[in-house]
């Protein structure tokens, strides 16, 4: 029967103090798999700390990281965008912040450190195509309703990639246009990327979010649940992961 533990982690990033949360089955003696989850617009909050522990029940050490620092969450859309935007200014600032909560994850006592993932939401989805696009040293990548348009290196920028990528995207989705997906689509084409883009239909932005009607209703925002979305992607991703990661 497992037994989870998590903890608060505090790390730092050029100097920034960053508020993470770890997760980790402790009945589970021999090192496992280190998977990252990186946060929607909103911060580091609640959610992306069940996903640390869903991973955790999975038999990974899951650690939830903190992009803004401080571990700042934002109460409504115009905080969430005014520290994204100001997050995003800056991508080599991003990847830094990310490699620091690499490192973080690879030095915990349950992670085997040569076999990471990430998984991200939202902006965090983005961020994880991203980190592939630059040449992260990662085994896989998640991206659940994520920024694609975070995945396209400008010319002469980026990386060789290696992580396996998995895309879940909502048809329904309307902060994507269609020129966009393609452009994501071809990007990995151009870099021989092993990606498998998974459109699911009937689902909208944040569909993996609980949360996500709820907000969609209070602000006016194009966002809504979806649970079979929801599960049958989470399912998918497993799937991903182990055969990224391999027996060892």
């Amino acid at each position: 029967m497992a037994n989870i533990k998590s903890q608060e982690l505090t790390y730092s990033a050029n100097g920034v103090e960053m508020k993470g949360y770890l997760a980790w089955d402790g009945e589970v003696d021999e090192q496992r798999p280190g998977v990252l989850v990186v946060h929607e617009w909103w911060g580091n909050n609640e959610y992306a700390h069940r996903r640390a522990d869903m991973l955790a029940e999975l038999g990974y050490t899951g650690m939830a990281l903190d992009l803004y620092g401080g571990g700042q969450l934002a109460q409504n859309p115009d905080e969430a965008g005014e520290l994204m935007n100001a997050l995003l200014a800056d991508m080599p600032t991003v990847r830094h912040r990310f490699d620091a909560a690499l490192e973080q994850i690879r030095a915990h006592p349950s992670t085997d450190a040569s076999r990471t993932a990430a998984i991200g939401y939202c902006m965090g989805g983005g961020i994880v195509l991203h980190m592939a696009r630059y040449g992260a040293d990662l085994n896989a990548v998640a991206s659940f309703h994520g920024a694609l348009p975070l995945a396209i290196a400008p010319e002469g920028e980026g990386g060789e990639v290696s992580a396996r990528i998995a895309v879940y995207h909502g048809e329904d989705d309307v902060f994507f246009s269609a020129e966009e997906i393609e452009a994501f689509k071809a990007e990995m084409r151009k870099t021989n990327a092993d990606c498998l883009f998974v459109a699911l239909p009937g689902a909208l932005h944040g569909f993996s979010n609980p949360q996500a009607s709820v907000n969609g209703e209070k602000y006016g925002i194009p966002l809504r649940y979806n649970d079979l979305a929801d599960r049958s992607s989470w399912d998918h991703m497993q799937l991903v992961l182990k055969s990224a990661f391999g027996a060892k």
